[in-house]
């Protein structure tokens, strides 16, 4: 039913927030890994329109009643599995933590320009933080702020953002490894938030084929 196409593991948090999202769901699906950043730009977006003309992974396949239905961009890619499998409840059931945790994903999904620019996603590898612009310490700060508010309103016994796993925690999970990388400080209560986050099934999988990608010689993101 479902055949998601996602970027070179180590590198690609969006694909990765599209691949936690689907886990999330029990369903079974093929993928497909394009590798990016190749020495010809043009190749790897190319290899990408094979499955969307978007041009970016990820991009979920859906084979049902005998037709295909492509979408692409990690956000509505994660909106459509919870359309598709409300019984995952990848969001809260309760209107007020839905309308907050959707607030949520969608500030992560379109904001941190600097922090994504300064703390390249490199999942498997543990780096040296670098000097951080004023821009990318707020953008932490305004992150760390978020998660606290959260958990202490609804975290909960299960302990994500929203009480339990949702598209809100799919969405931070690549701030959460950026911040395990580079050895980011953060609070205990937090620290004990991410440790959650890293210690889930589908994030060792994911961990697992980075440090494949690593072993066979793929380099840092960081320039």
């Amino acid at each position: 039913m479902y055949r998601l196409i996602v970027g070179t593991k180590d590198w690609s948090s969006w694909s990765l927030r599209a691949y936690l999202a689907l886990m999330a769901t029990g369903q079974r699906f093929d993928e497909v890994v394009v590798q990016l950043r190749k020495t010809d730009a043009d190749a790897t977006k190319a290899a990408i329109r094979k499955f969307s003309n978007a041009g970016r992974v990820p991009v979920l396949q859906i084979e049902d009643g005998g037709e295909t239905v492509t979408v692409w961009d990690s956000l509505a890619i994660c909106e459509t599995l919870a359309e598709r499998h409300p019984e995952a409840q990848l969001w809260p059931k309760d209107w007020a933590a839905r309308a907050l945790a959707r607030s949520y994903a969608a500030e992560m999904h379109s904001g941190f320009p600097d922090l994504r620019d300064q703390l390249s996603m490199d999942f498997a590898r543990q780096l040296k933080l670098p000097e951080l612009r004023p821009a990318t310490e707020s953008q932490i700060a305004r992150i760390l702020a978020s998660w606290e508010s959260a958990l202490t309103r609804y975290g909960g016994k299960d302990g994500f953002l929203f009480g339990k796993f949702s598209i809100a925690d799919c969405m931070y999970a690549p701030v959460v490894s950026r911040f395990e990388t580079y050895r980011v400080e953060v609070p205990q209560t937090l620290r004990a938030y991410m440790d959650r986050v890293l210690s889930l099934p589908a994030m060792q999988e994911w961990r697992a084929v980075c440090e494949k990608e690593i072993e066979a010689g793929l380099p840092t993101a960081m320039p």
